[in-house]
């Protein structure tokens, strides 16, 4: 896809690429699973799936991953002759205003049967990171995860189980749900067709 539509797509490797740097990103720093496991707060088992291609991770989970390992989120994503995105201006809380467009497209990112869709561009001290999320059905189910933050999705099409401290709520198309990040949760599409979200969540992940 083209450079000026900023369109970053990982087509149906995407699960495996983000296990590999993750794999890479963890040895290059000297630590076991169990170290990445006790920084980041998720399970060895479960970290050991990411890293072998069984599991897809979530992009706040990831966020956790990507702390521990002192890596940008993005570069999850990058094969090492991609080009990372360039780093946000560090000028002092300067006017900011991103319009997206429809039809120029957005940057997405893929893990295993979640798509991400970008909705803004990157900025400097912005806070939210409002994103369009697709979930296919099937695969994994992630492991609960609390994080530092906020997080409001709200369900376009389709139907999704949000479990929030080990109790499932299933989301209906305009049903909505908004809760600090730093209780344990996760979702899952367990129906035959394709769940579209229009997710907000704190701190920005890129």
């Amino acid at each position: 896809m083209s450079t000026t539509a900023r369109q970053h797509r990982v087509e149906d490797n995407g699960q495996a690429l983000v296990g590999a740097r993750m794999r890479q990103f963890r040895k290059e720093r000297g630590l076991t699973l169990r170290g990445l496991a006790t920084q980041s707060g998720l399970s060895i088992g479960f970290l050991s799936q990411v890293e072998r291609g069984i599991s897809a991770i979530g992009l706040t989970a990831l966020n956790g991953v990507a702390a521990a390992l002192d890596r940008p989120v993005a570069e999850f994503f990058h094969t090492d002759d991609e080009a990372a995105p360039p780093p946000a201006p560090t000028d002092d809380l300067p006017d900011h205003f991103t319009l997206t467009r429809a039809q120029n497209g957005a940057t997405e990112y893929v893990s295993g049967q979640i798509t991400y869709r970008m909705l803004s561009d990157r900025g400097p001290h912005l806070v939210l990171e409002p994103m369009v999320v697709h979930i296919a059905p099937g695969g994994r189910r992630e492991e609960a995860y609390g994080h530092a933050g906020e997080e409001f999705a709200y369900v376009v099409s389709g139907e999704l189980l949000y479990e929030v401290n080990g109790i499932e709520h299933r989301l209906y198309p305009g049903d909505s749900l908004h809760l600090r990040s730093s209780t344990p949760h996760r979702l899952y599409n367990d129906t035959d067709g394709v769940t579209t979200v229009v997710s907000v969540v704190t701190p920005r992940l890129f």
